[in-house]
């Protein structure tokens, strides 16, 4: 097995360089080694590139400036994500470096909403393959396939099936653009370096008919695997992994449900794993509720919570926010799941209804709760009653139903308390459940809110401005990955992603309480990043699953860690082998 490039120290002048076995335009095309017009004079000798680049030696910032012209020169947001997408398959520092920069105005390019609608023509503008596609027919050999993209050690992989691609559903190897995108924000945001990431798509088919009919579908033509033949996939994919890259941690994306909880159930324990539209939607929210509950002086043990949407998001939200309850205020997990009132499409899940999934039973409601209610006995409490009859005092919806909060609702919630706390969580903007303006109006600007996408603030009549959060799981994920593969996590607890939501909710200052803030600045995401990683680091060594070093040596492994994109020095080698 030869490797693409390999980061070496030179024993005596301590210079960190790479080792790098290719040469002329070989190395020019490799995009996590081509350094374009910065190549200096010595390297374009060694490396046979004299001649293939223009004269002068340029520097990474003459080419960011060049970059963000380019960039700022497209019209539509898919040309800028297709620029985007294009740069980082020309030269990959270059690419981290101007989303670094950047980052506040590029996160919803690169990814959500407009990550989106590039997996929707995703084998139309396809122009260089990424990552590693794992079918039916090539998953015996997992293995050689993730040998095959020539990195020595790989710690990260973020893999799809492609089935529930954020709202638009099966887009089947077309969804590969969610792994690719998360693995940028990982390596922007968490500093993970980009040559220990590797997006995986599994292609186990789709079921979506426009594709199955589109000749230019780049996946497999057949309806999905269902059952053991799916799961085998699964297995042996797994098996590959810990075979080839075992400190690999892997971030499960973009699954349907009937999935999604599975591969939880079933792989939490073997492999560092974790799925983020379940665990890290559920930090982020517990992280902002906490904030909340400062600001309003309530204790979450008192507090009564409803969740609408009850699917992955739903669940993932309920459940982190009875751990919260659980590990901050002392209360018993049955007692905690009693405070969070779920609503589905049904109304209120209640014992006795046959239609709820597994992962929704343990937060049914009792039938006796609603004996003393003002509602119809043929059929369950619906939202609007279950706000006013629980008196819900925190409301959250992940519905994807927009406006489904109305001024009835968020009217009701105002007389409910003080300081309601209303977070409409549903992306992109058209499904938002309600608008910051909406619920400063109901509310005359007590509520605390926030919200999926992000909203500018709002000027209330007396000249403040309310800041509306956004609960972007950006704060989360980077950290979470970040600390577990530095203290080497054996498995991401529940409890890992606890510690992760207190620490982010503990950044936000007094002074940004005092303006609403319910989360930091995600400009400061870099160090946001680094103090979720310590907390996840240190509750690891709490549960004995990570490395038992004090929390100075953490810190330090964590920022030692953290890579800033620049060019290292190469130095030519034959071939570098296993």
């Amino acid at each position: 097995m030869s490797y693409r490039f390999e980061m070496r120290v030179d024993p005596l002048t301590q210079e960190i360089f790479y080792a790098v076995p290719l040469r002329s335009t070989a190395l020019m095309q490799d995009p996590l080694l081509n350094k374009g017009s910065c190549f200096p004079r010595e390297e374009r000798t060694e490396f046979g590139l004299s001649g293939l680049i223009a004269e002068r030696v340029g520097s990474l910032e003459e080419q960011l400036e060049r970059a963000i012209q380019n960039y700022r020169m497209k019209s539509t947001d898919l040309e800028r994500y297709i620029t985007l997408i294009g740069l980082l398959d020309r030269n990959e520092t270059l690419f981290y470096a101007l989303l670094r920069r950047h980052l506040y105005e590029m996160l919803p390019i690169i990814y959500t909403p407009t990550v989106g609608l590039a997996c929707l023509k995703l084998s139309q503008i396809m122009r260089r393959y990424r990552g590693v596609y794992i079918t039916q027919r090539n998953v015996v050999n997992t293995e050689q396939v993730l040998r095959n993209i020539g990195l020595p050690d790989v710690t990260l992989i973020v893999v799809t099936d492609g089935e529930r691609i954020l709202g638009y559903g099966d887009l089947g190897v077309d969804g590969m653009g969610i792994p690719i995108g998360k693995v940028a924000l990982y390596v922007a945001a968490g500093g993970i370096h980009p040559a220990s990431t590797l997006p995986v798509c599994i292609d186990v088919g789709t079921n979506n008919k426009r594709l199955l009919s589109d000749p230019l579908y780049l996946g497999t033509r057949r309806p999905r695997l269902k059952d053991d033949a799916y799961w085998e996939v699964i297995e042996r994919f797994v098996q590959g992994v810990r075979r080839t890259f075992p400190r690999a941690l892997i971030q499960w994306e973009d699954f349907a449900k009937s999935h999604a909880f599975e591969l939880l159930d079933r792989y939490q324990r073997r492999i560092p794993s974790f799925d983020d539209d379940i665990q890290g939607t559920g930090a982020t929210a517990a992280a902002a509720l906490r904030t909340a509950l400062k600001i309003a002086g309530r204790p979450i043990e008192g507090e009564r919570i409803l969740i609408h949407g009850f699917g992955q998001a739903g669940s993932g939200i309920a459940q982190a926010i009875a751990t919260m309850m659980e590990a901050d205020a002392g209360v018993p997990v049955d007692k905690a799941r009693r405070a969070i009132y779920a609503v589905d499409q049904q109304g209120l899940l209640l014992e006795g209804d046959t239609s709820v999934e597994l992962q929704q039973r343990p937060f049914l409601q009792p039938n006796d709760l609603i004996t003393s209610w003002n509602v119809s006995r043929t059929r369950p409490p619906t939202l609007a009653e279950t706000v006013r009859e629980a008196r819900i005092t925190t409301l959250i919806g992940v519905s994807a139903q927009a406006d489904c909060f109305d001024e009835s609702i968020l009217h009701q919630m105002a007389m409910n308390c003080e300081q309601p706390v209303i977070f409409a969580l549903s992306n992109p903007t058209s499904c938002s459940e309600t608008t910051p303006e909406a619920v400063v109006e109901a509310t005359e600007g007590r509520a605390l809110m926030a919200f999926g996408s992000p909203f500018p603030p709002v000027r209330m009549p007396d000249g403040r401005t309310i800041t509306a959060a956004q609960c972007n799981n950006l704060y989360i994920f980077p950290g979470v990955g970040l600390g577990s593969i530095v203290c080497h996590a054996q498995m991401v607890s529940d409890r890992m992603f606890h510690a992760a939501a207190s620490a982010l909710s503990d950044m936000v200052t007094p002074e940004e309480r005092d303006r609403g803030m319910l989360l930091p600045d995600i400009e400061d995401v870099r160090r946001v990043s680094a103090t979720v990683a310590l907390a996840v680091s240190r509750q690891a060594r709490e549960e004995g699953t990570g490395i038992r070093a004090g929390d100075e040596r953490l810190r330090s492994l964590i920022l030692g860690a953290m890579w800033e994109p620049h060019y290292y020095p190469y130095r030519y080698v034959r071939q570098i082998t296993e």
